[in-house]
């Protein structure tokens, strides 16, 4: 408990720099971009693929095999969740909840937070567990807001995504047994290290974009309320029920209680969507989720 108090009011601290950062001006919104596209594009990558220099056994193969299935089920319970639940919301208004519901940032939070509550193994498992995810975004997401990318176009996203690529040269690595040179693999474990810093630095700058006068909004809060409590509930308790293995049962409930992904803005904007409205998923969501991991965390210690 001690262990896991420390890692949250480290991230925490963390976090708050990125949003003085921010507020003070020292970094402005295109660099807030570089660095995000810096932890998606070299940092993560780098982090999956040194999760994956394990011992590879059949244990492993078997909890990848259940983390495997367990995400895609995921997955397809919150196309479901996304299309049923939103109604009554306006036409725009419900692209940016449908996508939010199908992608969260599990992505790009989940990672650290893995590696920091169950250590290397975690990590490894996020990473299997995320690739879902990075395909339904690229498919089943993209097509919310506009109409549904072409095989080709689809293809070419999902296998040229750095975390996908970094995925499969990990899993090699793993299987093969080989390691890269030594200076190479000291890199890519100095890349790795900058994963949780940079990452909770970014989300302190997305927190300094929230006007805490208007953020507050009964779908938003509808969202979180789904996103944060009921959809890793409706996790846990099949994966207790089943009896998963704690491990995997812990990264796969944490995972499924991230917040919405940064890219729910970004393509609100881009296909005019109430963007403003999608900040105010993003930014609500991700500070309560401040809350509910470590609620969560706390929950999953007792099983």
């Amino acid at each position: 408990m001690k262990e896991l108090i420390n890692l949250q009011l480290m991230m925490f601290a963390l976090i708050i720099t990125g949003l003085i950062l921010k507020k003070v001006g020292v970094v402005g919104k295109e660099a807030q971009k570089g660095m995000t596209n810096l932890v998606i594009d070299l940092i993560l990558p780098c982090n999956i693929i040194y999760s994956f220099m394990i011992k590879f056994s059949s244990k492993i193969a078997q909890d990848f095999v259940v983390i495997l299935v367990i995400s895609i089920l995921i997955q397809v319970f919150c196309v479901i969740l996304g299309g049923v639940l939103y109604n009554k919301c306006s036409v725009k208004r419900k692209k940016c909840l449908r996508y939010a519901t199908i992608c969260s940032n599990a992505g790009f939070l989940g990672n650290p937070i893995a590696q920091g509550v169950f250590g290397m193994m975690g990590l490894t498992l996020a990473s299997i567990y995320l690739i879902p995810q990075r395909i339904m975004m690229w498919s089943e997401g993209v097509s919310v807001f506009t109409e549904a990318p072409t095989k080709k176009e689809m293809l070419k996203k999902i296998f040229t995504h750095p975390c996908i690529i970094a995925c499969e040269i990990g899993i090699v690595l793993m299987l093969t047994g080989w390691r890269p040179p030594h200076f190479l693999e000291e890199t890519i474990t100095s890349v790795s290290n900058c994963n949780t810093a940079m990452s909770m630095l970014v989300i302190g700058m997305i927190l300094a974009d929230a006007d805490p006068k208007t953020i507050i909004d009964k779908d938003v809060l509808f969202y979180t309320f789904i996103r944060l409590l009921i959809i890793p509930f409706c996790v846990f308790i099949p994966c207790w029920l089943l009896h998963t293995d704690s491990l995997v049962m812990g990264v796969s409930v944490i995972l499924a209680a991230m917040p919405a992904g940064a890219t729910t803005t970004i393509l609100a904007s881009k296909y005019d969507c109430e963007e403003e409205f999608s900040v105010k998923l993003v930014v609500f969501s991700t500070a309560a989720s401040l809350i509910t991991t470590p609620l969560w965390n706390m929950i999953l210690l007792k099983f």
